[in-house]
C-alpha cells in the first residue's frame, strides 16, 4: 500500500469524527455561555471546567486505547459482553479513575483558589458538583467509547483513529451539559 493510499484511508476514517468534534466543541461553548448563573452561584466552578474536560479525555481516551489494543491483539471480541472480565475491568477502572480525578480536581481548585485569595464555594459543594458531573459523564462516555470502538472495529475501521475525536467530542458536549446539570442539582438542595 502506498503512502498516498495510507494517508487517504486515514483521512477518510478521521475527517467525519474530526468534523463532529468541531461541532461538539462549539456546542460545549454554548452550554458554558449559558451557565452564567451557576458560575456566579458556585464560585470556583469555572476553574474546574478545563480540568474536568481534560481529565475526561485522558481517562476515557485511555479506556478506548485499552479496548482498541485488546481488539488488535485478539484479547477482546468486538461485541459488547459485560460478562467479559477484561471489558468489565477496563470499564470499572475508567469510571473509578474518573470519579477519583473529579474529587482531586475539586479539591485542588478549592486549595488553589484559597491560596490565591479568590472566592470559592465550599469544598463539599465543589466536590459534589464534580462527582455528579463525573458520574453522569463517565457513564455516557463509557457507552460511547465502547460502542464506537467495537462497531468501528467490526466495520473494518481502526478504533485508534476513532477514539480521540469521539472521546473529545462526547467528553466536551456531555461534560459541559452534565456539569451544568450537577451544579443545578447541588444548588437545588441548597449547596453543601
Amino acid at each position: 500500500m502506498s503512502i498516498r493510499a495510507v494517508a487517504r484511508e486515514a483521512y477518510r476514517e478521521a475527517l467525519p469524527a474530526l468534523g463532529a468534534s468541531v461541532v461538539g466543541g462549539l456546542f460545549a461553548g454554548v452550554v458554558l455561555g449559558g451557565m452564567r448563573s451557576e458560575l456566579q452561584q458556585v464560585p470556583g466552578l469555572l476553574v474546574l471546567v478545563p480540568a474536568l474536560l481534560a481529565t475526561r479525555g485522558n481517562v476515557y481516551g485511555s479506556l478506548g486505547a485499552r479496548l482498541a489494543t485488546g481488539l488488535h491483539q485478539g484479547l477482546l471480541e468486538p461485541s459488547i459482553d459485560l460478562g467479559n472480565e477484561r471489558l468489565r475491568g477496563a470499564i470499572a477502572a475508567a469510571i473509578t479513575n474518573g470519579l477519583l480525578v473529579s474529587v482531586f480536581a475539586a479539591t485542588a481548585a478549592y486549595v488553589l483558589l484559597g491560596l490565591l485569595g479568590q472566592a470559592a464555594a465550599s469544598l463539599p459543594t465543589l466536590v459534589a458538583v464534580s462527582l455528579l458531573a463525573g458520574l453522569f459523564s463517565g457513564i455516557t462516555l463509557t457507552v460511547a467509547v465502547v460502542s464506537v470502538v467495537f462497531v468501528g472495529f467490526r466495520r473494518g475501521q481502526n478504533p485508534d483513529t476513532l477514539v480521540g475525536p469521539i472521546v473529545t467530542t462526547t467528553g466536551d458536549v456531555f461534560g459541559m451539559a452534565f456539569l451544568l446539570l450537577a451544579a443545578r442539582i447541588v444548588l437545588s438542595v441548597g449547596g453543601l
